[in-house]
C-alpha cells in the first residue's frame, strides 16, 4: 500500500488533464455551433457572403476544439465536438446547394464519413426551407432542380446499411430525410399545379378582355 499515493496522484495528474482539455473544448465548439447558425440564417436571407464568412470563423473553432483535446481522442466522440462538426458539414453543403456549387468532400471539412453523411442529411431540411421560401415569394425556378437535389441525396443515404456504432444514428437522420422529402414534393406538386392554374385563368382573362 506505500504506493497507493503515487498512483493516486498520477490519476489527478492525468484527470486534471483532461478536464482542462474538455474545459478549453466546450466553449469553442459552442461558440462553432452559433457561428453555423448564423451562416443557415444567412444564406436564407440571400447574404452568402456572410455565410462565408461565418463558416470560416465556425471551421477555425472547430479546428481549435481538436487540438485542444488530441492528447485525449476519446474526448473528440463528446457529444459537443461531433455536434459542431455536424453543423459545419451541414453549413458548407446548404452553402453549396444554394449557390449550385459542387459538395465539398469530408476531407475538405476534415471530418469522418459518417458526421459528414449526417450533415449532408440535416442539410436537406434547411434546403426545403429555401424551397418553401422561394415558393412564397412565386418564384419556382430552381425548386424542381432542388428537390431533385434532395432525391439524390436520399438515394444515397439509404443505401449506407451499416450499424448505428459506426454511423453515429444514420438510421434516423435518413429517416427524418425521407419525410422532409415527401412533403416537399408534396407542396411543391401543389405549387405548381396552382401556378398553372393561375397561367390559364389569365390566358383566359385576357382572351376575355379581347
Amino acid at each position: 500500500m506505500e504506493n497507493l499515493e503515487s498512483i493516486a496522484e498520477g490519476i489527478r495528474r492525468d484527470l486534471t488533464a483532461r478536464d482542462e482539455a474538455r474545459e478549453k473544448m466546450l466553449p469553442l465548439c459552442r461558440d462553432a455551433i452559433r457561428y453555423c447558425s448564423q451562416a443557415i440564417r444567412a444564406i436564407h436571407r440571400q447574404e452568402l457572403s456572410v455565410a462565408v464568412d461565418n463558416l470560416s470563423a465556425a471551421g477555425d473553432l472547430v479546428r481549435q476544439a481538436e487540438t485542444a483535446i488530441t492528447a485525449f481522442p476519446e474526448l473528440g466522440n463528446a457529444g459537443l465536438v461531433r455536434d459542431a462538426q455536424k453543423e459545419l458539414v451541414e453549413g458548407h453543403i446548404t452553402l453549396s446547394l444554394v449557390s449550385g456549387n459542387d459538395l465539398p468532400k469530408p476531407g475538405d471539412l476534415h471530418v469522418e464519413g459518417a458526421t459528414y453523411l449526417n450533415g449532408l442529411g440535416e442539410a436537406v431540411g434547411e434546403v426545403r426551407r429555401y424551397v418553401l421560401d422561394s415558393m412564397r415569394h412565386g418564384d419556382l425556378s430552381r425548386c424542381e432542380e432542388l428537390l431533385g437535389v434532395m432525391d439524390d441525396i436520399y438515394s444515397v443515404l439509404v443505401t449506407m446499411d451499416y450499424p448505428d456504432a459506426l454511423t453515429g444514428g444514420l438510421r434516423r437522420t435518413t429517416d427524418m430525410v425521407r419525410g422532409v422529402l415527401e412533403r416537399t414534393r408534396s407542396d411543391l406538386t401543389l405549387a405548381i399545379q396552382q401556378k398553372a392554374l393561375q397561367e390559364k385563368m389569365a390566358e383566359f382573362e385576357q382572351r376575355f378582355d379581347k
